[in-house]
Formats: C-alpha cells, structure tokens, sequence
C-alpha cells in the first residue's frame, strides 16, 4: 500500500555498496587511484591550457586524451565519455542490468556541459545539450534504462545528495539498483568563477593547515552501485544513514557556527541508529578555505567527534564539485575494506578554531562505522553514514 508520500508502505530495505570507480588524474579505477592515495601522490600541479585560462593555473586534470582513446565515439563530449567509461568500469564486475526498470540512474554535476555555452563548441553537438536534463538522458540512453535520470545539482553537497537519494528511493521498494554517477570539468567557465571569489590557491591546497589560504579545483568521474541485494563477499558495507540540511548563512559563505552541518549530521546519526562515539573515522570537505575548515571543526565538535581520525581527499585530486561526494565516498568505501586511513594531503600543522584529529600519515586502523561529510555554496550541507556488515 502506498502512502500519501508515494513511498510504499513497510519495513525499509537494507542498501548495500555494491560497486564503484573513480576516473581522475590519479587513474581510471578506484584501485589505481587508491594506490596512489595510498603512496601519497597528488594529482594537482601546474597547468598550461590556453582554453581554459591565458596563464598557467594550479588543478587536478584527467588525461583527457586517454578518454578519447578509450571512447572514439565523437558523438559524446568529453565529459559525456568520462561519465560512460566509469558507468562501465563499475558496472563490469556487477550483476545490475543497467537496462533493467528496477535501476535508477542518478546524477551528480555542478555545471555538466558548461563548455557548450561556447557557440563555436556546441555547434558540433546541438544547442540543448548544455543542459543538464540533456545530459542525465545522453548517459541512460547509452545504457538502455528506460527510467527518467535523476539530476542532482545542489552545488558542492551534490555527490553526497545523490548518494543519499538513490538509497531512499531504494530503502523504499520504489527501485532495486540505483547507479550514481558524478562528474565535473575544469573549464574556463569555473576557473574565472572560482577566481572571482579569490578562492583558489596558488599552490596545491592545504586542507585543516594552519597555512590554507584556499582549495584547488579538479575533474572527476565517479561511480557509485548500491543494491537492496547484498554482494557475494564476507563483509558488505551498508548505507545507514544521510541527511542534509541548509544553514541559509550567505550565498557563498558558511555559518560560523556549522549549525547546518551540525544538523546534517545530527540527523544522519538519528537515521543510523547510532550515537557518535560509534564513528570510527571521519571523511570530511575539506576544501582547505579558511571558513570552511574552521566551520568544519565547530560542527565536529559539537558532536564530540573532533578526535575522531579525520581526512579531506582535496590535497590528493582537488575539489572535484559535482564528483567529489562520489568519488571521496568510494574513497572512505576502500579504507574501510581496507582497514586503512589516508593521511591528509597537504597538512602540517593544525589551523582550524576547533582542533581536530587530522590523519598526518597514511596507516592500518579497524573500521566499522564511517562519517562522510559535504558543504556547498548557499548554505547547503549534507552527511551519510556507512556501516560494515558480516555478510
């Protein structure tokens, strides 16, 4: 019986991980960019691309070539063919049909085919294709699936959004496979964005330092499979909670008091049934902004999770935007199955108005419980919580 809602009445399933991949410019799976992590390597450097600026900028690019190579099809924009290529890759070693009316594609981007505004550039593929709807149907017609993608664009809490979406519709019998793809560029469009907030810095990003002076932005392409049907391996790993919540601060700016990440995770913790002592480890934003690090720290501390091992991905592949909650979650899904915390990247001494447990060194630890966090422009914040299960 349905309820007013459209949710089918019941007992919530269980939304179980059940594949993933990362494409970036540390590799394109999640097991080579995590062997990368894992050695400490960072994909952010100084580049030159006349294209995207006059002047040489500091960013975490993919090989694009190497996309084009795998996808010769010129009928796909390039970040059209990232979002296809790590569909495929964690679809491999899955048993989801993508075709199947029981999967749900979700999609995860803060400015899709942004590039297209460039008449000159759009003319190869048609006006409509800067939108994002035109996107999110571009990726479920390649796959066959006859549902409508779901577009979520909520600025940086984008990944983590989708993330959570997709195990509601699951947890509530409305589909049994979701795939969540996020995906974003680095093009002209974003890099004079950032750089008229003055955000970025000028060298690689120093998340939680005491020197942050602001975030390096990056390209991505990640995907993340949940299913109501557990995996074939000795220990699954199941969404427990999410939330998310808005401090409605400032357009750009976060609350002083993290009250909007202190709800998301209040909340996220309520839905997962547990208290916050239970977390093991934490993966946060982290864009290495003064305010957003600072904002961080409060609403950890808060929750009395500041000494709780704590990381931001953004030293090692920059602030992906619309990837970045999908591709730092398949990050936190492969510490905790391999029992292993990243260091993180770029720090050196603390810097945040609350102190935090900053992972100084990548090493071995027991992880049962994990905290994924995300902020975003206009106030946005958003949380999840993965539990590992004996299967």
């Amino acid at each position: 019986m349905e309820t007013k809602n459209g949710f089918i009445e019941g007992v919530m399933k269980q939304v179980y991980f059940t594949g993933d991949n990362i494409i970036s410019s540390l590799g394109f799976s999640s097991a080579e960019n995590f062997e990368q992590l894992k050695e400490g390597n960072t994909g952010i450097r100084s580049l030159s691309d006349s294209e995207i600026y006059p002047e040489p900028f500091i960013a975490s690019m993919v090989d694009r070539q190497k996309v084009n190579n795998l996808l010769l099809d010129e009928q796909y924009t390039l970040l059209e063919k990232m979002i296809i290529l790590s569909v495929k890759d964690a679809l491999s070693n899955s048993n989801i049909d993508a075709a199947s009316p029981k999967t749900v594609f979700i999609l995860s981007t803060t400015k899709g085919n942004i590039h297209l505004l460039d008449q000159s550039v759009a003319a190869n593929y048609g006006a409509d294709r800067v939108h994002l709807w035109k996107l999110g149907e571009i990726v479920a017609r390649y796959f066959g699936n006859p549902n409508g993608v779901r577009v979520i664009s909520n600025a940086c809490i984008s990944g983590v959004l989708a993330i959570n979406n997709a195990a509601m519709l699951l947890q509530n019998n409305l589909f049994e496979n979701a795939v969540v793809v996020g995906a974003d560029l680095v093009t002209r469009f974003v890099l004079s964005g950032f750089m008229s907030f003055h955000s970025l810095s000028p060298e690689p990003c120093k998340p939680f330092d005491a020197n942050r002076d602001g975030l390096s932005l990056g390209e991505a392409a990640g995907t993340v499979l949940l299913s109501v049907h557990p995996s074939d391996q000795n220990n699954n790993y199941v969404f427990a909670g999410g939330a998310s919540a808005n401090d409605a601060n400032h357009i750009s700016g976060p609350s002083r008091t993290g009250e909007g990440s202190f709800i998301a995770i209040e909340k996220a913790l309520t839905e997962a049934n547990i208290e916050s002592g239970k977390i093991d480890h934490i993966s946060a934003h982290g864009t290495a902004t003064p305010y957003n690090d600072d904002m961080e720290s409060i609403a950890l501390a808060r929750h009395n999770l500041n000494r709780v091992p704590v990381n931001s991905m953004k030293g090692f592949w920059g602030h992906t935007l619309g990837a970045a909650g999908v591709i730092e979650t398949v990050a936190l899904l492969w510490e905790m199955k391999n029992n292993t915390l990243i260091k993180t990247n770029g720090f050196s001494k603390a810097g945040t108005v609350e102190p935090l447990n900053v992972i100084t060194k990548t090493e071995n630890a027991q992880l049962e419980t994990c905290l994924k966090m995300a902020s975003g422009f206009g106030g946005c914040n958003a949380s999840l919580i993965i539990k590992k299960v004996n299967s």
